[in-house]
């Protein structure tokens, strides 16, 4: 094809059909040869357009997984000579940036003593891996929902979310071989090749498709501005927090309001105090599946930005589980359930998760209460006490 007749169109449809191939176990050098032209125009805008069609088209996300290291290992030499303009410090990606090259020295280190066939040193190091988390939180609760406004083609971040999680699955499968072992296993080294593997891909796809396409989208220096501001909470991996960045707001305006009902009122102060010091996380989802409120409780075990005010609540949700939310809303909406609960150990806590669904008088609905608590010391309570036991 010559590239007097390549339109964009053209080129998405050729990237298109060269993925299905891929994804189908064609032959990857003919599959090459043929689209050639294609890969050769490239760019994180259509990277991302073309993997957005997949999903629209049916492909499911598990599907694209199993292929998309392979074809970013094709896509990588054209994708890494996409001029773009990169951020220097006091910008979020800068500090991604930096996370990552601090995270490729770790790696390096372990690769060295996997060479040297040190497994002290292996163990020992292995737990540092998890440290990027902070890192994959701020993505999937800051930037990804400003992402997901301005994005029409946002669903591959679903895909980047799901990525996040095989990773954090390899680093418990490991964990828990080195925690029972004295020496490599076969099991090991299969199990930390896939995750070097993992971790590598995600610094590709992070540098060379959606950081790119990000800086060339959000435009105003304000809305980089919030997400900077609103990283901090969220916290860092392997770098020291940011000494230029503005102290995280929480002022919310509104002072003087006042809620009056027949049990009780309350200005909006006492609100915001008694919501926030229950022992419980909340989050409100509205009518229309958008999330509207979530406490700060002290000790919140589950990562929540401002950033997600406003978003679908399927976005907060990687695609492995958001057919869970789904359907319990979905039931909800339907008048057939008033209530879901699950339970889980994380983190050495024994958690309960609850959703309500909230109806006004007339019975309509009118969104769904998620309920957060850590009933570890309640799950152990026996017998009575009926005296203060404070000395």
């Amino acid at each position: 094809m010559r590239n007097s007749d390549l339109t964009d169109e053209k080129i998405l449809e050729g990237l298109l059909q060269f993925s299905k191939g891929m994804i189908e176990g064609e032959d990857g050098k003919a599959l090459i040869s043929k689209y050639q032209y294609a890969l050769d125009k490239i760019t994180p805008s259509l990277m991302i357009k073309m993997e957005n069609k997949q999903l629209t088209s049916g492909i499911s996300p598990a599907k694209i997984k199993k292929s998309i290291e392979k074809m970013m290992n094709v896509f990588h030499e054209h994708l890494k000579n996409y001029k773009w303009e990169k951020p220097g410090e006091g910008h979020p990606i800068y500090y991604y940036m930096q996370e990552n090259r601090e995270l490729e020295k770790l790696l390096d280190l372990i690769k060295e003593s996997l060479a040297a066939k040190d497994f002290k040193k292996v163990k020992f190091l292995l737990p540092k891996l998890a440290e990027i988390e902070n890192h994959y939180i701020r993505k999937e609760n800051i930037l990804f929902p400003y992402l997901e406004r301005i994005w029409e083609d946002y669903l591959p971040l679903q895909v980047m979310w799901s990525l996040h999680d095989d990773i954090r699955n390899k680093l418990k499968i490991l964990q828990d071989l080195t925690n029972n072992s004295d020496d490599f296993t076969p099991k090991f080294i299969e199990e930390i090749g896939e995750l070097f593997f993992l971790m590598y891909g995600m610094i590709f796809k992070e540098e060379l498709v959606v950081f790119p396409k990000a800086m060339e989208t959000i435009k105003a220096k304000e809305t980089w501005d919030k997400i900077q501001n609103l990283s901090e909470e969220l916290g860092y991996s392997y770098i020291e927090a940011p000494q230029n960045e503005k102290p995280n707001s929480r002022s919310n305006g509104f002072t003087d309001l006042f809620w009056k009902v027949e049990t009780g009122e309350l200005d909006f102060k006492q609100i915001d105090l008694l919501l926030n010091h229950l022992p419980i996380d909340i989050t409100f989802v509205d009518e229309n599946d958008e999330v509207r409120y979530f406490s700060r409780a002290k000790d919140r075990f589950f990562p929540r930005s401002p950033a997600i005010i406003g978003r679908k609540v399927h976005n907060c949700h990687p695609p492995e589980s958001v057919h869970i939310v789904e359907k319990i809303i979905s039931e909800f909406k339907k008048g057939n359930r008033n209530e879901a609960k699950f339970w889980f150990h994380m983190k050495g806590k024994f958690i309960l998760i609850r959703y309500f669904a909230m109806r006004d008088e007339a019975g309509n609905y009118k969104g769904v209460l998620e309920v957060g608590e850590d009933i570890t010391e309640i799950n152990q309570i026996s017998g009575e006490q009926r005296l203060l036991d404070w000395e």
